[in-house]
């Protein structure tokens, strides 16, 4: 990690036009690809396409340009949650990031699943975040509990087959909660309107089964995912489905956040 990721959450800003309903399938992108044994770059479809888990929160006011939000009213603001997932070209991704961060291998598709939970239905399942360590600035001091206790699964399915949970992670492993992001977006004074979408980054947990994306569960390739029909996974390929699933849950109550689906086919399909 940098070492600004501590100190504040690191974030890009993305574009509304490629955010896809679940269930749209997702064409595989190409763009400038860097083979390791080269020294120029080549133009051809992404060899190691992959999902991220990630969920979503969705404001629901506007404000005014030049006035940031504090930090203790930030979450009347924020209608409620979805599921997310942030679709990336690793090899796009790391040809063109530095210096400025992700482009072509970001901005190919992101799924939203099609149902938003709100925050007043989720309020039961607040937990206390990760320990911040260094202590954060005053302006990204919560005060109070602003991690949700939310089951997050990841399932693959190829043609044919059952899908298979490659990955069980949780809301709360967030270092950075929600309003915490909202309110650094602001900070500077930024603006924000009905309905901006505002996407967490990949949650993953502190454990291999609980890595959001297969980046982390394949280490980059070195461990490959070996699937029911004994094939192996390190990105994915074409037809392969990701699904993710998403709940809250106790003794009381189970809210759904439904499914977030998409196919992979093949470019000019």
């Amino acid at each position: 990690m940098l070492p600004n990721w501590k100190h504040l959450p690191v974030g890009y800003h993305g574009r509304a036009s490629s955010i896809v309903v679940s269930g749209t399938s997702v064409k595989r992108p190409s763009g400038q690809l860097k083979m390791q044994d080269s020294d120029a770059p080549v133009f051809g479809e992404s060899r190691k396409l992959d999902f991220e888990l990630e969920m979503a929160f969705i404001t629901c006011t506007n404000s005014e340009l030049g006035l940031p939000l504090s930090i203790s009213n930030v979450e009347k603001h924020i209608f409620g949650m979805t599921l997310f997932n942030d679709w990336s070209a690793r090899d796009i991704q790391q040809w063109e990031y530095v210096p400025l961060g992700p482009f072509l291998g970001k901005n190919f598709a992101s799924t939203l699943s099609p149902w938003i939970v709100t925050l007043d239905a989720l309020e039961p399942f607040r937990v206390e975040g990760v320990a911040q360590n260094p202590e954060v600035l005053d302006y990204l001091r919560y005060p109070g509990k602003g991690n949700f206790n939310i089951q997050l699964e990841v399932y693959i399915k190829i043609d044919g087959q059952e899908p298979q949970l490659i990955s069980k992670s949780n809301h709360k492993h967030l270092y950075w909660n929600i309003f915490q992001q909202l309110a650094h977006h602001t900070v500077n004074g930024c603006n924000i309107q009905v309905g901006d979408v505002y996407a967490s980054g990949t949650i993953s947990g502190p454990t291999p089964d609980s890595y959001g994306s297969m980046l982390e569960i394949s280490w980059n390739g070195k461990n490959p995912v070996k699937l029911k029909d004994s094939t192996e996974r390190t990105f994915l390929k074409d037809g392969d489905t990701i699904i993710m699933k998403g709940f809250a849950q106790n003794e009381k109550v189970r809210i759904g956040f439904g499914e977030c689906i998409g196919t992979i086919v093949a470019d000019g399909k």
